[in-house]
């Protein structure tokens, strides 16, 4: 058997797509925590305008003004609508990265195990041969001890 991992070059390239994969899986994670703090930011600040609004209603508001409240929740709603949809689509990038991070990750498994067996095959191998390197110097050392006539020599 020989000492050398016949896979090994798999298993570094494994390992280097694994590693790619979790960078850009972290990448992904944190594009898609901005996009949903942008979310949030702008309901936020719909709903702050909009209290706002109705604050300004109450004391009486001109037709142009209140045009302009009305026009600007309108765009406010318009946004989040457009950033509701950047985030879904953020959601799906970051899935399918989950999705190709798990599969790199059990191929480079597979490999590992496929290693780690190599290993202990050699392992096994190297512990037979120094027991059998062990056992005939025992047998030597026995038949050395016998004179040639089979009887021990004290």
């Amino acid at each position: 058997m020989s000492n050398q991992f016949h896979l090994q070059p798999l298993l570094d390239l494994a390992q280097t797509r694994t590693d790619d994969a979790a960078r850009r899986l972290g990448e992904l994670v944190a594009a898609e925590r901005d996009v949903a703090q942008k979310l949030q930011m702008l309901e936020d600040y719909r709903h702050e305008y909009n209290e706002r609004f109705i604050e300004a209603a109450r004391g009486g508001l001109s037709p142009d003004a209140w045009r302009n409240y009305g026009a600007f929740i309108a765009k406010l709603d318009e946004a989040i609508l457009a950033q509701r949809r950047v985030l879904e689509q953020s959601r799906t990038q970051t899935t399918l990265g989950q999705q190709q991070w798990l599969a790199q990750r059990n191929k480079l498994k597979a490999f590992d195990t496929l290693s780690q067996r190599h290993q202990a095959g050699i392992a096994r191998s190297e512990a037979r041969q120094e027991q059998k390197m062990a056992d005939e110097h025992a047998a030597r050392r026995g038949l050395a001890s016998f004179d040639g006539d089979g009887t021990a020599n004290d």
